[in-house]
């Protein structure tokens, strides 16, 4: 999964000859699950139509104030359209639409949009040679730059002039590529790895009964996706659940019993950067596995169990830099219990859950948690989402690695 999907992103289409290879931008942002909306000046629609781009973005094209061929005419909000975006990328960048940025110029839906987008403005040039190289344009460049607006630089090769050399816009490839990789060198977690424990774990009692618990793994994925957004290298070990993910930045390992999950967790603890164990791995196993289904016969039945390695437990020991997370679930003396297990564990951080909050625990949607650091710091936090959870846990761990 691209780092630019579920993002919403604006596309300024400016009137260049340039302006034909929009359709195949937008194309590509809508297959990196972005969602897409187009601005267009309107001399832009001389070069390539609304309705190809409406069609394509899958959403109406805005190119004037006031659709002024609808009998009840609607102004189109610039403001709303600006913070809308989480980007904005125009492509192409005539000579003239930059000028008009770099100075304010307001004479059109696409200039007002910009002067009022929060977000990070990525803009692509196209033009001919001599333009591109004009001391004009190339101080345009300097004072867009200075603003924190993106430079995709033009490429040199043929151009619509028939001469060649710099000036052509980047091709629609390039320009996603140029923004995802641009993103992801700024996110807080690049180049760091991070292995997260997820679900249940299934202890065998024969070949078709096992010891399990109610562990959706919903929790973990969640985490591994918004670790994976931060731009870190994910390697998520998971027991059986339902839960599927998708990001190129993700790695999932499936495992059923918690000696499978002990065995991965170390395969990998080494080589990582932060470890989150969110699993709910069982404490105990049958002793003895039937190789046969047991046979109903006796009004009751015994297994003898036997203590299944704390995976947890095991890295507090060899751990050397790394930072480690692990969950407490509990039932009483909530506080007092998680406590007793960041030390014991040797961890960084605990995370609690407490299943006499309303809302918290598995399964469900949502999740109450407060984080205790090896600090003694405790933050409470309020019922929220399982992402809105992961996405605190991770700026929690942030917090404390560039403490």
């Amino acid at each position: 999964m691209s780092i630019l999907s579920g993002k919403n992103i604006l596309v300024g289409v400016t009137a260049g000859i340039a302006a034909y290879k929009t359709a195949n931008l937008v194309r590509l942002f809508i297959k990196a699950g972005a969602h897409v909306k187009v601005v267009m000046t309107p001399a832009s629609k001389d070069f390539i139509t609304p309705l190809t781009l409406s069609t394509l973005s899958k959403n109406p094209v805005y190119s004037s104030f006031v659709n002024d061929d609808e009998e009840d005419a609607v102004w189109n909000n610039h403001v709303e359209l600006g913070l809308w975006a989480d980007l904005f990328v125009i492509a192409p960048a005539t000579a003239n639409t930059m000028a008009k940025m770099a100075h304010g110029i307001c004479d059109n839906l696409l200039m007002a949009t910009y002067l009022s987008a929060k977000c990070p403005v990525y803009f692509a040039p196209a033009m001919d040679l001599d333009m591109y190289k004009h001391e004009s344009t190339l101080q345009s460049f300097k004072i867009l730059n200075s603003f924190g607006n993106i430079m995709i630089p033009a490429t040199s090769g043929e151009l619509a002039s028939g001469l060649v050399g710099e000036g052509r816009m980047a091709e629609p490839e390039d320009i996603v590529a140029y923004i995802e990789k641009n993103i992801l060198d700024q996110l807080p977690l690049r180049g760091k790895k991070v292995l997260i424990t997820a679900g249940p774990t299934y202890e065998a009692i024969d070949p078709v009964r096992f010891i399990g618990n109610h562990s959706s793994g919903k929790m973990g994925f969640e985490i591994a996706k918004v670790a994976a957004n931060l731009g870190a290298d994910v390697i998520l070990i998971s027991g059986p659940s339902h839960e599927t993910i998708a990001h190129s930045l993700i790695k999932l390992l499936k495992v059923v019993s918690a000696s499978q999950m002990y065995d991965a967790v170390h395969d990998h603890f080494d080589s990582v950067d932060i470890a989150i164990l969110s699993a709910a791995v069982a404490d105990y196993r049958p002793k003895n596995i039937s190789a046969t289904k047991i046979k109903k016969k006796e009004t009751s039945f015994s297994i003898e169990l036997e203590k299944t390695k704390d995976i947890l437990a095991s890295l507090g020991v060899i751990k050397k830099n790394q930072f480690l997370v692990g969950f407490a679930l509990e039932t009483n003396d909530e506080l007092e219990n998680a406590k007793g297990k960041l030390k014991a564990k040797n961890l960084n951080l605990i995370v609690l859950n407490s299943l006499n909050d309303k809302g918290a625990g598995f399964g469900g949607a949502t999740n109450k948690v407060t984080f205790i650091t090896d600090q003694q710091d405790v933050i409470e936090n309020e019922l929220k989402s399982k992402h809105e959870v992961a996405v605190d846990l991770m700026n929690q761990i942030i917090k404390q690695i560039h403490a």
